[in-house]
């Protein structure tokens, strides 16, 4: 039987992690994983910074407080918490991706070791069905409060991917409200685009039905989930952010447009679970007939985007 390569099977993994407790967080991702394979998935996608979790302290302990001792050992806890790549944090998951044969896309906490190991950066990893990491895409510019939690990332990451017919790319939370960066993948070829968030239909309902009709593409807005029961015990300062946080703190809404603008999956309000859409590449080509924001439709000699792909680094060694 000849492969449908045209097809593909989409899973959206809308969980909550066990916040800032990475080994417990990888569990929840890998039993997700395994429930995305046994649905038929080929591709499972999950929230911004899911592993191990969202910077969700800062709203209701005056995170911006300079010099405090409370936000200092929140931090220390948060970066002991995190993802080195380096060191193997995400051995086991790439193993189960090789094992189910089946392409992940995963929002981390990066502790980054070229960048010295103590600042984290927002980061989608792409995992493909070998198990093999392709793609770390550090976001670009965290929004308003997560600045005093994560690191300005570069456009090394802003790279698109093969799968099947599908041509894939990926962004951060409000990275999905930036037009260049949107234009960066486009100009790639991309046609499914993934997008990231923590949770929450006031992020989801809009635009990603904007962007799949700018695009002519399929859009994936996958989310997280964050409820007062997901802090565990151990949470420096659990008093002061439980009395103020709200019962539902991320109320995941992930869902999937086709490239039309209609819904293939309506956002998920505050289920958690894994959600699988099968998305058929010739919607992408119907839809580009009248329409394609980088092909026939566009004028290179008038309006022309560059992109600095170069990781960025402190320092340049020559030896």
């Amino acid at each position: 039987m000849l492969e449908q390569s045209h097809l593909l099977n989409v899973a959206l993994a809308q969980i909550a992690p066990v916040w800032l407790d990475k080994q417990a967080s990888i569990k929840k991702v890998e039993q997700a994983i395994s429930e995305a394979a046994e649905k038929g998935a080929e591709l499972v996608t999950f929230g911004e910074c899911l592993l191990p979790g969202y910077p969700f302290w800062l709203d209701f302990t005056g995170g911006a407080e300079f010099n405090s001792s409370k936000h200092k050992t929140i931090h220390a806890h948060y970066l002991h918490q995190a993802i080195n790549i380096e060191q193997g944090d995400l051995n086991s998951i790439c193993q189960l991706a090789a094992q189910l044969k089946i392409g992940v896309i995963l929002g981390i906490a990066e502790r980054a070791s070229d960048r010295g190991g103590h600042t984290i950066y927002c980061s989608l990893v792409y995992i493909n069905a070998l198990g093999t990491i392709l793609n770390v895409h550090r976001k670009l510019m965290p929004t308003y409060e997560e600045r005093l939690a994560w690191g300005q990332g570069d456009g090394h990451g802003l790279r698109t991917f093969k799968i099947k017919d599908f041509t894939m790319g990926a962004l951060n939370c409000w990275e999905n409200w930036m037009p260049l960066a949107r234009a960066s993948l486009y100009a790639q070829g991309e046609d499914l685009h993934i997008a990231s968030w923590p949770g929450g239909d006031h992020n989801t309902q809009d635009i990603t039905k904007f962007i799949a009709k700018e695009s002519r593409s399929f859009v994936v807005s996958v989310s997280g989930l964050m409820r007062q029961q997901d802090f565990p015990e151990t949470t420096p300062y659990i008093e002061e952010i439980l009395a103020k946080s709200k019962p539902l703190l991320a109320n995941g809404a992930s869902c999937v447009a086709a490239p039309d603008g209609t819904w293939l999956l309506e956002p998920q309000v505050g289920n958690e679970g894994v959600f699988v859409v099968e998305i058929d590449h010739q919607q992408v080509r119907e839809e580009r007939q009248n329409f394609d924001p980088v092909g026939h439709y566009s004028r290179p000699d008038v309006t022309q985007l560059h992109v600095n792909r170069e990781r960025q680094n402190t320092a340049k060694f020559k030896d």
